[in-house]
């Protein structure tokens, strides 16, 4: 494969190690389309072919800042391109700047070769339906043991409530504020979906 000026542009290449074990998924950004391998696999999509782009932000517990794009093809076929890289058995490097380069040069790709892909970012509609009225219930019970500690006295067992509500509050709220289903265009990428 022949590199050319467009190929050395900022963004225009990726990887990561999605596990310890295994190669790196690599990505890159060709004339011709976007350029993957991914476990021993290797494919070119052609910006036209891509069907549709999904961005959400996924933590998770070895790192609370991680982002993902999911990229489907016309044809069938799925890949996923995460923010962060395995390091080490104890440790997930995040990539930021990479990730948002290349995505946004993705973009910029799809958008010249008049791609008529779908974008969308956040959670599915149903999937964040589910999630709103969990965390409804969930704010429900801990009201009213909240309540309930207040009305018998328990003033401990109410702060340590509280506390926990607070830092729920803090971890999941931005998960649901970043992940609220939306559609964007091509030169509106969200920035709260890329880090």
């Amino acid at each position: 494969m022949q590199v050319s000026d467009a190929q050395d542009a900022p963004g225009a290449s990726y990887a990561y190690k999605a596990s310890l074990i295994g190669s790196a998924h690599r990505f890159e950004l060709t004339d011709e389309g976007l350029s993957w391998h991914i476990a021993g696999r290797s494919g070119l999509w052609r910006y036209d072919e891509i069907s549709a782009v999904r961005l959400s932000f996924r933590p998770v517990s070895m790192q609370q800042h991680r982002f993902r794009a999911d990229v489907s093809h016309a044809g069938g076929g799925r890949i996923r391109i995460l923010s962060t890289s395995w390091q080490t058995a104890a440790l997930m490097a995040p990539q930021d700047n990479g990730f948002r380069s290349f995505i946004v040069e993705l973009h910029a790709r799809m958008a010249k070769a008049g791609s008529r892909a779908t974008l969308t970012a956040g959670l599915g509609g149903k999937t964040y339906a589910v999630m709103l009225a969990f965390l409804a219930v969930l704010t429900v019970a801990m009201t009213g043991l909240l309540i309930r500690a207040l009305l018998i006295g328990e003033f401990a067992g109410a702060l340590f409530i509280l506390g926990f509500a607070a830092l729920f509050a803090w971890q999941v709220g931005g998960f649901v504020r970043r992940n609220q289903p939306q559609s964007y265009g091509f030169d509106q990428v969200p920035r709260a979906l890329l880090p």
